[in-house]
């Protein structure tokens, strides 16, 4: 289908400027939220296949990922899902359905939360669950930002010496992973895409911080291992499809059933078989398919 993508730039009242990418001139509006590691430029081919006619998609960079700025410090997930709000005032998006991958997805929770008024629908596609993404060692959960640097400090490192051999191996991990049996059935990113992506990823500036925040991000009505929940799960009304593929490593299944119980009757779970962590890539065609019947 091979949208036209334009990329631009908004400045927000806080100061920040969030680039963002957009396709498309449909009724429909889809607000496209990116994960950890990543950026807008993750859901090209998404933007691209999907039907501009039906559609018009708007994917910011997150605060501190690809060509936004970062000038004040991310300490929780609200921070991103304020951020959005600005940036959905500057655009006069005040209608639209909202998609949120990975760590996104708790950023879209987070906006659904706070501005439910905006949202139509919600999709979390291989999201953060409703308690978050505590990062733990040898079974302690961490609490601090020196301790998760600890963690991630093998990609920090790769992110200052533009290491792209590790990076390449975290992306493959987190965001192309595939089991060996599956097939691609529909889209394979060609070599130049591929690099792009990994670009992309050394493009981050906030990769402790983001971690940090999903530590503490907890909306649930229990404890997940650092905070108790807030109970916020009960102001997501609007009706929410949450869509996870069998073969992730990132997230579990387990985190998606959560998230669907916690939601409740608005909620509903959709399993892709035989794809990873980025069903926008290796099942894209199922993926628009089932995003298209949802919002019917």
């Amino acid at each position: 289908m091979d949208n036209n993508i334009e990329f631009n730039k908004v400045k927000l009242n806080n100061n920040e400027k969030l680039a963002y990418r957009k396709a498309g001139s449909g009724d429909k509006v889809l607000l496209l939220v990116h994960g950890n590691t990543s950026s807008s430029k993750d859901w090209d081919l998404f933007m691209e296949n999907i039907s501009g006619e039906k559609y018009t998609l708007y994917a910011p960079d997150l605060r501190g990922f690809g060509e936004s700025s970062y000038h004040k410090r991310i300490n929780r997930v609200e921070d991103f899902a304020k951020d959005l709000k600005m940036f959905c005032d500057e655009l006069n998006l005040d209608n639209f359905n909202l998609v949120g991958w990975g760590a996104g997805g708790a950023v879209a929770m987070s906006f659904t939360i706070n501005y439910q008024e905006c949202v139509q629908n919600l999709i979390l596609l291989e999201s953060s669950s409703i308690k978050g993404f505590p990062i733990y060692k040898e079974g302690e959960y961490l609490a601090s930002r020196e301790e998760i640097k600890e963690v991630v400090k093998p990609a920090l490192k790769a992110y200052k010496w533009k290491d792209k051999f590790i990076l390449n191996k975290i992306a493959r991990w987190t965001m192309k992973k595939v089991c060996e049996r599956s097939k691609f059935t529909t889209h394979k990113p060609d070599n130049d895409r591929y690099e792009a992506y990994i670009d992309e990823m050394l493009k981050q500036r906030n990769l402790v911080d983001i971690n940090f925040a999903l530590s503490y991000f907890n909306i649930s009505h229990e404890h997940n291992g650092l905070i108790e929940g807030t109970g916020e799960v009960d102001e997501i009304k609007v009706p929410t499809l949450v869509i996870y593929g069998d073969h992730d490593e990132v997230v579990t299944r387990e985190m998606e059933e959560e998230t669907v119980a916690g939601i409740g009757e608005n909620a509903r779970l959709q399993i892709i078989e035989n794809t990873g962590h980025s069903p926008f890539i290796d099942r894209l065609e199922d993926l628009i398919v089932i995003i298209d019947n949802f919002l019917k």
